[in-house]
């Protein structure tokens, strides 16, 4: 009885348990459901207009359409990878991924 005692004060008190920022954050995997980009390991979680869901999806490679960041929670087009910047080379294109 002692020993239960001792254990739940010391839950209480916050021994013994781990710190929230020492526990490991797992990124989800392309195609895993996910409700914000910080999520994803890829750092996109894009709109599925089919299900009405999202996915974590990969970033937009060289010369694929992008957005020039992510803002919100899910996107409806993803970022650029890493190296590559989202600009618009005429007035009347969208953006795409280049290399600068």
């Amino acid at each position: 009885m002692a020993a239960a005692l001792a254990l739940v004060a010391g839950i209480l008190a916050g021994a013994g348990l781990p710190r929230w920022s020492a526990l490991p954050h797992f990124k989800k995997s392309i195609t895993d459901r996910c409700f914000h980009h910080s999520e994803c390991f890829s750092g996109c979680c894009l709109l599925d207009l089919d299900s009405g869901g999202a996915f974590c999806a990969p970033r937009a490679r060289r010369t694929m359409i992008c957005l020039p960041q992510t803002k919100g929670a899910v996107n409806i087009i993803c970022p650029c990878r890493v190296g590559l910047t989202c600009i618009s080379e005429d007035l009347m294109c969208s953006r795409r991924c280049h290399i600068i």
